[in-house]
């Protein structure tokens, strides 16, 4: 589901499979452990392997934005599949500066 890496300030969740709402709060707990230790500038959320993305995409999304705001850091969500980002859209997200 997440693998991560941390380099050079930043840590990057390679994020794959489905996000739904079974499995976003795992995703989310291990996303933010890490951030929570290392303070990274950058957290990078990886989309390239995820095949399927509900509201709870969204939300992952949204949350890791506030924690690594209030880490004083950045959040960058990078290759993002076609087929997801129209929901990205749709939300608003892009609104905030996230996509890269």
């Amino acid at each position: 589901m997440v693998k991560t890496e941390y380099k050079n300030n930043t840590l990057t969740a390679y994020l794959s499979g489905e996000i739904d709402h079974n499995c976003a709060g795992s995703i989310r707990s291990q996303i933010d452990g890490q951030a929570e230790n290392l303070h990274p500038g950058t957290l990078l959320l990886d989309f390239s392997k995820v095949s399927f993305m509900d509201s709870s995409g969204i939300g992952l999304i949204m949350g890791r934005y506030r924690t690594m705001a209030l880490l004083g850091g950045n959040l960058k969500v990078v290759n993002v599949p076609e087929r997801l980002q129209r929901i990205i859209n749709l939300s608003g997200v892009g609104a905030l500066g996230v996509l890269k």
